[in-house]
């Protein structure tokens, strides 16, 4: 039992000594250098390659591309031109098949807003009182908030309009009129 004991007793003493820390501490590795660029991979330097082709062909493809846009929205307007509509928003104030009801909510306009200009038409079998011909909704958002005030059913549609400058083409010959 004594040799138990004994026994005990040095495994802890052996155990305690092995686990002790390192001889000293962050100051042994102080000086500790590890070279690592023999295993490293290599890569070219692209950023002094790049600079040099930019820096030559800096002038040449600006001028390029601003003469290819110039073009292209220049095709774009000769294209546009020759439509005689164009998609766009307006305010629908009333819509019904109620003619009295349509003339008596341009007049309530008129007198609400006399600054707004109502159009009013006619697409069988309703009539249709719209405020503006905006390009985009946001631009229309201005006119509905007022009208809103004074008509709740008011709303934003979409809408096709004709252009002010479109002309149409004449027709040259004269027995070209049947012919569609």
């Amino acid at each position: 039992m004594k040799a138990v004991w004994v026994l005990g007793l040095v495994v802890i003493v052996v155990g305690c000594n092995s686990s002790k820390s390192a001889s000293g501490g962050a100051s042994a590795y102080a000086s500790y250098q590890e070279n690592l660029t023999s295993s490293l991979p290599v890569y070219p330097n692209y950023e002094a390659e790049l600079a040099a082709q930019s820096n030559a062909n800096a002038n040449t493809s600006v001028k390029t591309v601003d003469g290819e846009l110039d073009q292209k929205i220049q095709e774009i307007y000769d294209r546009n031109i020759t439509e005689p509509y164009f998609n766009g928003y307006s305010v629908l104030v009333y819509s019904g098949i109620d003619r009295t009801k349509a003339f008596e909510t341009q007049d309530e306009l008129k007198e609400y807003f006399p600054d707004i200009k109502a159009e009013m038409q006619y697409q069988e079998p309703r009539y249709l009182v719209k405020v503006g011909k905006f390009n985009y909704k946001i631009e229309a958002h201005k006119s509905f908030s007022l009208i809103k005030s004074q008509f709740p059913t008011a709303r934003i549609i979409q809408d096709r309009f004709q252009r002010k400058e479109y002309e149409a083409p004449e027709i040259l010959d004269s027995n070209a009129e049947g012919q569609n």
